[in-house]
């Protein structure tokens, strides 16, 4: 009896090392290429913050985002939500994905396209990570694990948020099932690309919080609800308009080239319009501005507007930047209705929306902590709770699946399994 457990010790140790040193490489391997891309995107961010010429070439930047996906016999159309589907099914990930959005967020950065870098995370990381896995770990359920690490290494190194990075995987998959044996290789893999990225002299992303708020009490955490609520119905009219205008762009001009082409225009033009850049690229001044307490009224629908043109014509990048600076700007502007500080009320915009559109609490949570600190976690808790709450089953992702409706009885389960597909098609 002493030697079976001994064996079972033994094999527990033997896979708890292999799964940290799983980790550690695959965490090597997303630190550095995630740090390079990084600060990739933000050089050329810079270089078109300088250089206002470079927007008129975004629809030429379009065609050649086209022409990169035909080159490697990827649809234009592949996104997260493949990589959140081979998760699911244990499929393959086509490894050229990793070049090909590398080179396409880069593009669109560079020349003022709307969107963040997340998207690129989460497929950049997914199929690094499921390439690795299939030499160290050739078994399917392995190999998925594999590319949970690689998913949560990338979104770790860009965003310099291990634990939310580790929690948002696992949790993004299957709402209300998470895959615990993921955190120890998840953790591990997030951890080091972190500190490998920082070392190679990736940013981080800073959020400056300035709360005004002498105490967490009864009424700032029913201001904080109050805002849950806003940021729910943001959060469902974010991911309704990402998703219609897919669709449209698609039914309106079926070409995929004159597509990419249209929307680089609709971008130009509107920015000519509007005189600012303030809605290309991620918009980090504006998200940093909110913070501050300044935001204009209009902007988080003119950022909502400028992104559903730039991705659903074909450009890449990722919705939860433009999550964020569509979470601030609102935030700030709703809070001092409720009687609450602007600033406060964009740091609490900025998770509540990303909650409401990825539907993950849990690493909402864990991401106020990491951006912002301690002092006002209540109060984001209860913002993403209620977001997370209250905004139903509409997602960024038409591939992520509830194991159980969010309301948790038989007849929201029936409401649910007949309005799901019609909302996130």
């Amino acid at each position: 009896m002493k030697s079976v457990d001994f064996h079972k010790a033994g094999r527990y140790l033997w896979a708890f090392v292999r799964w940290v040193l799983t980790g550690i490489v695959i965490g090597c391997v997303c630190g550095v290429v995630g740090g390079l891309f990084a600060m990739a995107v933000e050089k050329v961010t810079h270089l078109r913050m300088h250089n206002s010429w470079l927007m008129y070439l975004l629809p030429l930047g379009g065609l050649m985002i086209a022409g990169v996906y035909r080159l490697l016999r990827l649809p234009l159309s592949v996104g997260t939500d493949e990589i959140i589907s081979t998760v699911r099914t244990q499929k393959k990930v086509p490894v050229a994905m990793a070049p090909a959005i590398f080179f396409s967020t880069v593009v669109t950065h560079l020349l003022g396209g709307s969107a963040g870098r997340e998207g690129a995370a989460l497929q950049l990381g997914g199929s690094l990570g499921a390439a690795i896995g299939d030499h160290l770990h050739p078994h399917k359920d392995s190999r998925r694990l594999c590319e949970l690490c690689g998913m949560a290494a990338l979104f770790s190194a860009l965003f310099g948020t291990p634990l939310t990075a580790t929690v948002f995987v696992l949790e993004i998959i299957e709402i209300g099932r998470i895959n615990e044996r993921g955190l120890l290789p998840c953790l591990s893999a997030s951890l080091t690309a972190a500190l490998v990225a920082r070392a190679i002299g990736a940013p981080a992303e800073v959020f400056p919080l300035a709360g005004g708020l002498s105490g967490v009490n009864t009424v700032p955490l029913l201001q904080a609800a109050g805002l849950g609520i806003a940021c729910a119905l943001t959060s469902m009219m974010f991911c309704r308009v990402m998703h219609a205008s897919g669709r449209l762009f698609r039914k309106m001009l079926p070409n995929p080239w004159v597509r990419v082409a249209v929307g680089g225009v609709a971008v130009v033009q509107l920015s000519l319009l509007l005189g600012t850049t303030d809605y290309q690229g991620g918009g980090m001044q504006v998200i940093t501005a909110a913070l501050a307490g300044q935001a204009l009224p209009a902007a988080f629908l003119l950022k909502l507007v400028f992104t559903a043109i730039t991705l659903g014509t074909g450009f890449k990048g990722g919705e939860i930047v433009p999550s964020f600076f569509v979470g601030a700007t609102m935030g700030c502007v709703a809070a001092p209705l409720l009687g609450m500080s602007p600033a406060l009320g964009a740091g609490l915009g900025l998770v509540g929306v990303f909650c409401g559109v990825t539907n993950a609490p849990l690493a909402s949570i864990l991401l106020s902590l990491e951006l912002f600190g301690m002092e006002y976690l209540p109060l984001f808790a209860v913002t993403a709770v209620v977001s997370f709450m209250m905004s139903g089953h509409d997602s960024l992702y038409r591939t992520q699946k509830f194991a159980q409706p969010k309301l948790g009885h038989e007849r929201n389960q029936e409401e649910y399994d007949a309005t799901d597909t019609s909302t996130r098609d």
